[in-house]
């Protein structure tokens, strides 16, 4: 470790003992670098490694999931959120299939749909040994911790700063193994919450200890105004169908299926000349699902009906059994799990 910056050959030391053992890491295969990379975005380790393992099972090349349909890719994809990573990754890999293989190039890695600067450089130096810094927010937190700064991590000057900063510290020919422990170091050790300071490899030189500054570092500017919307499900059931829809683009849960729903006295069901909400029976009241930047509180009806209702042209009736086969946001699953509930509670 001759010639290296003291955090660079002090934060490899720590990851040679303390490094974590995960299957994507065993060898430099891109696909399976991206596919963990993508499902990793906003997702802890523990929660995203069965998805992984499911992915990689169903899927064990880039071009069977490029020869995948949405469907199956968001079906496999249900409850890790953020469904905009899956659609992505679908288009992704059909990316990939067209050009040949994974680009071996950061720029090349970055023109990926769903790829961004961090997930290029991570890719790039896990994958081909790119000399690249992958920031992200556990690379954030210990940079500003350890070097006692204060500028805002969500504004071009701080991201500019951190980058040029790690860049400056990686050791061209371990690249890897320098984002891989900047990312265990910070997932780990130097966590958001009660980090390890007492036993941690800098704790003579992080800044942030010595001013009794660890709990303000990084600092992050709030912009973003959290929105409230109320909704009303109704589950409509006719002849052992209920009707559904794929959510359409430009808002939450693109592309995904749920139920009729009323937002903010807005109906689909008003061709239908009834007011859903009185002829239905309320199964749960105010159901809170907080997403990143909006609440949601929903209402949960059923609907029994003897006769279909008219419906816009993006509804569809379909066998209530074959709603499993579709993919569904969280808040229909809860919604199911109502019903189910309800109607154990109602059952003769």
């Amino acid at each position: 470790m001759m010639n290296m910056p003291p955090f660079t050959a002090t934060l490899l030391r720590w990851y040679e003992q303390h490094g974590r053992s995960l299957p994507w890491r065993a060898d430099s295969n891109p696909y399976a670098i991206w596919l963990s990379e993508i499902i990793l975005q906003q997702t802890r380790i523990e929660q995203g490694l069965p998805y992984w393992e499911r992915f990689m099972q169903r899927f064990p090349s880039v071009e069977a999931l490029a020869a995948a349909t949405e469907d199956d890719v968001l079906r496999l994809w249900q409850g890790l959120g953020y469904y905009s990573r899956a659609r992505n990754l679908h288009a992704a890999a059909r990316q990939v299939v067209a050009e040949g293989g994974f680009p071996q190039t950061y720029a090349g890695l970055r023109s990926l749909k769903g790829v961004g600067d961090y997930t290029a450089a991570a890719i790039g130096s896990f994958a081909f040994n790119l000399p690249v810094a992958a920031v992200d927010g556990n690379a954030y937190r210990v940079l500003a911790r350890h070097f006692g700064i204060d500028t805002p991590i969500n504004t071009t000057q701080g991201k500019r700063l951190f980058a040029e900063l790690a860049q400056s510290l990686l050791p061209e020919r371990q690249a890897a193994d320098f984002n891989q422990a900047m990312m265990d170091f910070g997932a780990t050790w130097c966590t958001p919450s009660s980090p390890q300071c007492a036993s941690c490899p800098f704790v003579e030189t992080c800044e942030a200890l010595h001013s009794k500054r660890v709990a303000e570092l990084p600092v992050k500017l709030r912009k973003t105004k959290i929105k409230t919307r109320h909704l009303s499900y109704i589950y409509i059931i006719c002849k052992g169908e209920i009707a559904i829809r794929r959510r359409p683009s430009g808002d939450i849960w693109q592309g995904l299926w749920e139920v009729p729903v009323v937002e903010e006295g807005r109906s689909v069901l008003t061709s239908s000349g009834i007011c859903p909400t009185e002829c239905a029976i309320l199964l749960k009241k105010g159901v809170r699902h907080v997403l990143t930047h909006r609440i949601l509180i929903a209402d949960f009806y059923l609907l029994e009906l003897p006769e279909r209702l008219p419906l816009p042209d993006e509804y569809v009736w379909i066998p209530e059994s074959a709603f499993d086969d579709y993919a569904k946001p969280r808040l229909m699953e809860l919604l199911l799990e109502t019903l189910s509930t309800y109607r154990k509670g109602n059952s003769l």
